[in-house]
């Protein structure tokens, strides 16, 4: 079977960055298990595969490696450059395993094509106690770790992420952990994103690394469905006001610098804005 297999990355902040993402825009003849086979060939950490279409837009699946996700942030940024780049810019509604993701893509001063996603209704919950105990022993945390005024809770906007916020720059730079056990508590946790740990930057700036052995892959370079799930979890804790905007750098441990711009409305959807560029 020929299938055309776009690669692109998402939210690069310098040549190299960003995350890369695989697209296969006709995917409506592939199995679960030809998608699944084709993510583990690309080997990124997902691939969107457009498999029908809506009157408002597409309807898409998407692979890690290891296994299909609800909802992928950046593959699906990606695949919405790639759809303005062809067909044009303008609103299009992914429909998602995760919900209804709306699309607005555009161009910069530069001609570049920018999209704006947002996300379906976001949720946050507490986290189960004896999850948050063996979550904090596999990053090495102890009480004091956490910045106070921001709780561990879980967070969703397309996938569950618990947020961690660590009051310790130099501890956000160099903890450590072992993926096998962490993959083993995301699975059995139900947290289908990624573990995403911040620092807080400036009032409104955070860096994040999002931990994803559950995807074959030990940290994300750029996790949009995270930043949205971190702009849930802002406005539920009170760090932010209807209209901030805020910024996440992330992938600089991994050589792959990215940012992502997240918009907190009063309620609703959480926005993030980004492009994407061929590999």
């Amino acid at each position: 079977m020929s299938v055309e297999i776009l690669r692109y990355t998402a939210f690069a902040a310098e040549p190299g960055g960003g995350n890369p993402a695989g697209i296969v825009l006709d995917a409506g003849d592939l199995s679960d298990d030809d998608m699944l086979a084709i993510a583990r060939d690309v080997g990124y950490p997902e691939t969107a595969f457009v498999v029908g279409w809506t009157p408002s837009g597409p309807r898409v699946r998407y692979f890690s490696p290891g296994a299909e996700v609800p909802f992928c942030g950046h593959a699906t940024i990606a695949t919405a450059v790639v759809l303005a780049e062809r067909e044009g810019p303008g609103r299009r509604v992914f429909t998602t395993n995760a919900g209804e993701v709306a699309i607005d893509a555009g161009t910069d001063d530069d001609g570049r094509v920018q999209v704006a996603m947002t996300s379906v209704e976001p949720a946050v919950r507490s986290i189960d106690p004896a999850r948050l105990d063996r979550l904090s022993a596999l990053l090495g945390l102890v009480p004091g770790d956490v910045a106070e005024g921001f709780p561990v809770l879980e967070s969703f906007a397309g996938n569950w992420h618990p947020v961690v916020v660590l009051a310790d720059e130099e501890l956000f730079h160099q903890f450590r952990f072992a993926p096998a056990p962490l993959a083993e508590l995301m699975r059995a946790s139900d947290w289908s994103g990624t573990v995403t740990v911040l620092h807080r930057t400036g009032p409104l700036e955070y860096e994040a690394r999002n931990l994803f052995p559950v995807g074959r892959i030990t940290e994300d370079p750029a996790t949009g469905s995270a930043a949205a799930a971190t702009g849930a979890y802002l406005r539920e804790v009170g760090a932010v006001s209807a209209g901030d905007r805020v910024v996440i750098r992330q992938g600089r441990h991994v050589g792959r610098p990215s940012v992502l711009l997240v918009d907190v409305p009063e309620t609703g959807g959480i926005t993030v804005t980004g492009g994407a560029t061929p590999v």
